[in-house]
């Protein structure tokens, strides 16, 4: 993981500014669904997908990658819920980062 954030009660630009680099399935399924907080964790492609099924099994989010041009394969997860299913999302993979840190140092 090389960024993490919560943004508590996205604006209405910052939404128009996530939608815009989702794909319209997703951003289908972002429509239907009822969030008032976005996880964003930036990422590698196996990370992303890792994160992504500890997040929705930590919390009762909405995982999708945001498109973009980020360098060297790296990608970006958001997580959309309410906050607390949010937080424990963002939690659960820092705490996946967190153990997998101290697999290596021992």
């Amino acid at each position: 993981m090389t960024a993490a954030r919560i943004i508590l009660a996205p604006g209405a630009a910052v939404i128009e500014m996530l939608c815009r680099r989702i794909h319209h399935e997703a951003k289908a399924k972002l429509e239907a669904h009822h969030f008032d907080a976005v996880g964003l964790i930036q990422t590698n492609i196996p990370n992303l997908y890792y994160y992504a099924d500890i997040g929705q099994k930590a919390g009762n989010v909405l995982p999708i990658e945001i498109n973009g041009n980020c360098p060297q394969h790296f990608s970006t997860l958001a997580f959309f819920g309410d906050t607390a299913a949010v937080s424990a999302a963002m939690q659960a993979v820092k705490n996946i980062e967190i153990n997998n840190e101290r697999s290596k140092n021992c």
